[in-house]
């Protein structure tokens, strides 16, 4: 299989479901380059010790903008960013750009668990 470039972005309140996503996948995605902005980062590093991810700014000081340039460079091929659909965020104009431009650029973006996990399934050829 391809080494694939994943994104993992997540809201305040969406860090744990992600950090027990990946916790599930770590064997899957140990295999890939991860990037996730920073605090969703040290998140995840924390809950998986040992698992190698690239830390950008924290999503309302632009890494959400960074992550959207990695899609525009071509940099990056699957999004995972469990977003929070019930509360207004303070940077909610780089939430929506970065989705818009996942969806302009054709980059698969899983919000929920069940669609990640239907995604690294079906990359790792487990249906």
């Amino acid at each position: 299989m391809t080494r694939l470039r994943i994104a993992l972005v997540a809201h305040d309140v969406k860090k744990p479901e992600l950090a027990d996503w990946v916790a599930e996948h770590a064997t899957f995605l140990s295999r890939h380059e991860l990037v996730a902005t920073g605090t969703t980062g040290r998140t995840l590093m924390d809950r998986v010790p040992g698992l190698t991810i690239e830390r950008v700014k924290s999503g309302p000081l632009g890494g959400d903008q960074q992550i959207g340039a990695r899609i525009v460079e071509g940099a990056l091929d699957l999004l995972v960013f469990f977003w929070d659909p019930l509360t207004a965020q303070p940077h909610e104009p780089d939430v929506r750009a970065l989705l818009r431009i996942a969806q302009v650029y054709d980059i698969p973006v899983a919000c929920s668990r069940a669609t990640a996990s239907l995604i690294v399934r079906g990359l790792a050829g487990d249906p």
